[in-house]
């Protein structure tokens, strides 16, 4: 796997990576996972990949799908999607839905053999939940890429209803309202009343069971939930410190994200 950063270093397990820009962040986050599937498909004839979908997975989800035929080419036939959250009834019509983002912006212009998709308005949730489990475990994923949110989430597996050894591969979680005003601070929803209160999401174990993790971390709004991950006690209270027990990981900031934590490191 090809990385090139301006900083790295070691917190317990986890490898993180200090890039100077937004840019250099995704370029390098992207050459990353495209190493990753590459490999798999070279090894296996296929690969398998989850990803998240928010503000801060722009650049990179951009930067992965403006490289192909430059600096690199996958063939997106041989690799199998997922993602890891969507809102418990929110229509995939709907411009905040995650299904809506991804198969306007990421399916049709990658063309992947498969794009699998939690459905958070289906007639039968839990039904639709253990179809999507077994998906999942079909194609054991070779990558996940994903954020931290501003509380210090993963996926929507916000502090309340975290669980590191969770026995489920997906639940229906509610939101706390942290997580739920970040939606609203993004643009997506004009207020907090107008978020849903509920979603579908993969828990941690899920997220962490991919070969390999790239936590895509960029912009100020992240600094403390970056500062909490990397210093504070790995904690449900904050869910992204569970990355630290994560060897097969690594974490891109840029130094906005990275502007709280200690010059020590």
């Amino acid at each position: 796997m090809t990385t090139i950063a301006a900083t790295q270093f070691q917190v317990d397990d986890l490898t993180v990576q200090i890039h100077p820009t937004v840019e250099d962040l995704a370029s390098t986050a992207a050459q990353a996972a495209a190493d990753i599937l590459q490999s798999a498909i070279d090894e296996n004839g296929k690969a398998s990949v989850i990803f998240a979908t928010a503000n801060s997975q722009v650049a990179f989800l951009d930067a992965l799908i403006s490289g192909q035929g430059t600096r690199w080419n996958i063939d997106w036939s041989k690799v199998t999607m997922f993602h890891m959250d969507e809102y418990l009834g929110l229509p995939h019509t709907h411009p905040a839905s995650f299904r809506h983002y991804m198969m306007k912006n990421v399916e049709p212009r990658l063309k992947p053999r498969a794009f699998h998709y939690l459905e958070g308005d289906a007639l039968e949730p839990l039904d639709a939940m253990q179809t999507y489990a077994e998906l999942l475990a079909e194609h054991a994923p070779d990558l996940c890429c994903l954020g931290i949110g501003e509380n210090g989430h993963l996926a929507f597996n916000d502090p309340p209803v975290a669980d590191f050894n969770d026995p489920h591969p997906i639940k229906i979680v509610k939101l706390d309202e942290p997580c739920r005003m970040q939606q609203v601070g993004e643009g997506h929803f004009p207020h907090l009343d107008a978020v849903p209160p509920y979603a579908l999401t993969l828990t941690i174990p899920a997220l962490c069971a991919a070969k390999h993790m790239l936590a895509i971390v960029p912009e100020k709004r992240k600094a403390q939930a970056v500062l909490d991950t990397l210093t504070g006690p790995i904690s449900t209270a904050c869910p992204g410190s569970y990355l630290r027990t994560q060897p097969h990981c690594i974490l891109f900031l840029d130094e906005e994200s990275a502007s709280l934590l200690p010059t020590a490191m």
